[in-house]
């Protein structure tokens, strides 16, 4: 009997250590979980941000927003102070937090800035990527530049060796695989993926030049080609000026 009443005894106390086990189970979860839905301000790109682009520059650039903790990256950053000297080592796109890894010293970052020749205007055309060799022109290439007029239709090359400053947009989808499967060593090398986005293209131009880039990309059709290695950057105009003007 006595035997009996102790198991009973036993029975009942490991019953409730096991109820006020799980109780303390539960609220810390849900405390956790609510730690996890509080707000916390982290620094979010509202505007594209090019690399090489300087910390103390990217105020207009960047914004306070709240987010859940669970949500905020490591090394997510709330104010610039910490970024003093230093430049940012890739693009930065809109909606992504700050982060402190993507800053260093300006002197281990190449940025790609192409030397402007002395005298010569920057112009942007923004163009579809078939009209960009399809979204292949990068910062330092030389390219043509061709203009179709529509009355009379005509087709001329308009400036020759043209060198290309900066290239923004022309964001190329990311190829879709089966799963997480990387691709066999021999395989072969799939095509390359089209840009899907339109193309801002910036060109060193003379001031005579500049005012036809503006005039074409106004009232014609501007087509660009990339030009031979070999060719020289002077931005020569090859046709008169009643091919460019209707």
């Amino acid at each position: 009997m006595k035997r009996r009443v102790l198991a009973a005894v036993a029975a009942i106390v490991l019953a409730v250590l096991g109820g006020v086990l799980v109780l303390t189970y539960v609220a810390g979860a849900d405390q956790r979980a609510l730690a996890g839905m509080q707000p916390v301000d982290v620094l979010v790109v509202t505007q594209p941000v090019p690399q090489g682009t300087p910390a103390d520059q990217l105020g207009g650039a960047v914004a306070l927003t709240e987010l859940p903790a669970t949500a905020v990256a490591d090394g997510a950053l709330t104010t610039l102070d910490d970024l003093a000297g230093q430049v940012t080592t890739t693009d930065l796109q809109v909606g992504e937090q700050l982060l402190a890894a993507r800053f260093a010293d300006p002197s281990v970052v190449d940025t790609g800035a192409v030397e402007i020749p002395a005298g010569m205007h920057q112009v942007s055309v923004l163009l579809d990527p078939s009209r960009v060799v399809g979204g292949r022109v990068q910062p330092g290439d030389l390219v043509g530049v061709f203009v179709s007029l529509t009355e009379p239709a005509r087709t001329r090359l308009t400036l020759d060796k043209v060198l290309v400053t900066a290239v923004q947009g022309g964001v190329a989808p990311a190829p879709e695989t089966e799963g997480d499967a990387a691709p066999a060593a021999d395989a072969p090398p799939g095509p390359d993926v089209a840009p899907t986005g339109a193309v801002m293209v910036t060109l060193a131009v003379n001031p005579p030049d500049a005012e036809r880039l503006v005039f074409a990309a106004e009232h014609a059709t501007v087509w660009l080609s990339l030009e031979p290695e070999d060719a020289t950057t002077d931005g020569t105009r090859i046709v008169t000026e009643e091919n460019v003007y209707p």
